[in-house]
C-alpha cells in the first residue's frame, strides 16, 4: 500500500538516531533523543490552501528538519511514516 498526499501534505519517515556518539560511546533506547531529522517519501500536488496558492518546495528524497510535535503519525506495512504539512517542515537538510 502507497500514501499519496492531497494538497500541501507531505510523508515522511524519520532517520533512526545515531547508537554511539562522535567518540564511540554507545547510546540506550532510553539515552537517544527523538530525531527531528526525516526523509520525504512522498509529496502533495500544492494548489490552493486556504485561498492561497502553495508551491511545493521539497521533493522525494529530500532530507528535512521538521516541528517536534507536528503531523499525524501512520503505520503502513509495518512503517511508521508522519504526514506533515509543508508549513510544519523547517528546513531542507544539504
Amino acid at each position: 500500500m502507497t500514501l499519496k498526499p492531497l494538497s500541501d501534505r507531505v510523508v515522511i519517515k524519520m532517520v533512526e538516531a545515531e547508537e554511539t556518539t562522535a567518540s564511540g560511546i554507545i547510546l540506550t533506547g532510553s539515552a537517544k533523543e527523538k530525531p527531528q531529522v526525516a526523509e520525504v517519501l512522498a509529496v502533495g500536488p500544492g494548489g490552493i490552501v486556504d485561498g492561497k496558492e502553495v508551491v511545493m518546495q521539497v521533493k522525494v528524497g529530500d532530507k528535512v528538519i521538521t516541528s517536534k510535535y507536528s503531523g499525524t503519525e501512520v503505520k503502513i506495512d509495518g512503517e511508521d511514516l508522519i504526514v506533515v504539512r509543508q508549513g510544519d517542515i523547517l528546513a531542507v537538510v544539504e
